[in-house]
């Protein structure tokens, strides 16, 4: 099976189209048709459709001694841009893409969504344009970084401290995000909700 072969392979398995598949390595859809067609190597994106597919760089090439075993399984989860204040997650229609997660992620019951990052508050960790895969769940410890939603704001992206007074919401760039700090009182009257926790980013900025 040849380079052109496989990508479509592929690109079938996880049930994508073209357009789609040029989108998330950053080509246009020309130069990946011309891939499929043997026309031309990707040789500069493997790094890429690696990532995409969770396959090794002689697997895509057909070099690969296990050429013809089946790469990882993997399942889609959506990208939402933004996440309003009163809307189930499930109900919100606002997805701007899709990203992919192992398929062992989702044992237990375990959900998952991702978020488009807007603004530098959370630079050097994460930038503007980012993507964060956000596990699910109401709670986090103190420490880790989660996605949560103030009142009526639009979900955000912060590191969460812990105190018995309350709990802060920290920017790691102070520049731009000065720590919020909230009583208990007022997490409970805002509210102030945690809607999971952020457990990958992935850089969409070149």
């Amino acid at each position: 099976m040849n380079t052109g072969e496989r990508l479509r392979m592929l690109r079938e398995q996880f049930k994508m189209t073209q357009e789609e598949v040029a989108d998330k390595i950053g080509v246009n859809r020309v130069t990946y048709l011309k891939w499929e067609t043997g026309e031309n190597q990707p040789i500069r994106k493997l790094k890429e459709i690696s990532e995409l597919y969770g396959v090794s760089y002689d697997y895509i090439l057909g070099n690969d001694a296990h050429a013809e075993k089946q790469p990882r399984a993997g399942v889609r989860i959506p990208v939402l841009g933004t996440i309003a204040a009163g809307v189930p997650l499930d109900a919100i229609e606002d997805i701007i893409d899709w990203e992919e997660i192992p398929e062992d992620w989702l044992r237990g019951g375990s959900e998952y969504f991702a978020l488009k990052i807007k603004g530098g508050s959370m630079e050097p960790r994460i930038f503007d344009g980012d993507v964060v895969i956000v596990k699910k769940q109401p709670c986090v410890e103190s420490g880790q970084v989660a996605a949560v939603m103030v009142g009526n704001e639009a979900a955000t992206v912060k590191k969460i401290k812990i105190t018995p007074e309350g709990v802060m919401l920290i920017g790691l760039n102070a520049s731009v995000y000065e720590p919020h700090f909230y009583t208990t009182p007022e997490i409970e009257s805002l509210p102030l909700k945690v809607l999971g926790l952020v457990v990958e980013v992935r850089g969409k900025v070149s």
